[in-house]
């Protein structure tokens, strides 16, 4: 299937891209992180696990179990904090 991934803040900075499209095989967003890390660097440090990496959904904020569908908007970004 065909996703939207898209990367804020630090994240998009660090891979130089604000957005991609993506053909995957990943069920779910925890499947797809680890496809993103499998591709080596920098995807693989800035997503890898035991990082701090927020993800959304389809614009809700959404754990590795939420499930994708071909057309879905998965956006990857640092959490934030306020003040």
């Amino acid at each position: 299937m065909k996703i939207n991934v898209r990367y804020f803040a630090s994240v998009r900075e660090a891979l130089g891209t604000g957005s991609e499209a993506v053909e995957t095989a990943a069920a779910d967003l925890g499947a797809l992180r680890d496809e993103l890390i499998a591709r080596g660097e920098p995807h693989a440090s800035v997503l890898a696990r035991g990082r701090a990496v927020r993800m959304a959904l389809d614009q809700v904020m959404s754990g590795e179990g939420a499930v994708l569908r071909d057309g879905s908007e998965v956006a990857f970004f640092p959490p934030v904090t306020g003040g």
